[in-house]
């Protein structure tokens, strides 16, 4: 018998009561269980992720009613073509990236414009230690949101999963559908380009070349 696997009936059976024993799952046996229609186990992996995937599409929508509707949406198709997730060494994380990544470009697609980044809350870039180091120490948050806005989406991708959501090249890869090789080469340009823009926008700049 076919199961539905509607995000209303996620919703519906993930608010029910518990009636069995609780025990400690791993993240394969959470996945492997959500497969099976139990709402619960997906439930825990939407615990887990769903902070990661809502900053990942604030900071580049820039809208938080926006960033709801669509996390909501990335869940919700996690839910209904989870079967379909294969065991393949690489992190679950990375096919809700990807899945978080295309409903991005479906609501630009949609909508036709970029929002300001400057709409997103400094804690959001703040919150990842390390960010301002790898950005030559700079902490005007104005500058790095300004200057982000203005990248490629690829490159603002590639940023975001690398630098404030900490992922592994090769999850970046997954994620973009490009070569581990191609994401260094990405990642290179578009902090080259990051650091320009920055500068470009301090007070009395001055350019040089890298």
């Amino acid at each position: 018998m076919t199961k539905c696997y509607s995000f209303e009936r996620y919703i519906a059976l993930r608010n029910e009561p518990y009636r069995a024993s609780f025990h400690i799952m791993s993240e394969e046996e959470l996945i492997s269980s959500a497969q099976h229609g139990d709402a619960r186990a997906f439930g825990q992996l939407y615990d887990t992720y769903v902070a990661r995937i809502y900053r990942f599409i604030l900071l580049k929508v820039s809208n938080r009613h926006d960033a709801e509707d669509l996390t909501s949406q990335v869940f919700g198709s996690a839910w209904e073509s989870i079967r379909r997730f294969e065991f393949r060494g690489f992190p679950f994380s990375s096919w809700l990236y990807r899945i978080a990544q295309n409903a991005v470009i479906d609501h630009y697609r949609t909508t036709r414009h970029h929002e300001d980044l400057e709409s997103v809350p400094d804690e959001v870039l703040a919150d990842r230690p390390g960010w301002d180091e790898r950005l030559d120490r700079d902490r005007d948050l104005m500058l790095v949101r300004s200057a982000i806005a203005d990248l490629s989406p690829e490159h603002q991708t590639v940023l975001i999963l690398r630098f404030i959501d900490e992922r592994s090249t090769k999850e970046i890869a997954l994620t973009i559908g490009k070569s581990e090789g191609a994401v260094r080469v990405i990642q290179h340009r578009a902090l080259k380009e990051l650091r320009q823009k920055i500068d470009a926008r301090r007070p009395h700049h001055t350019t040089t070349e890298a």
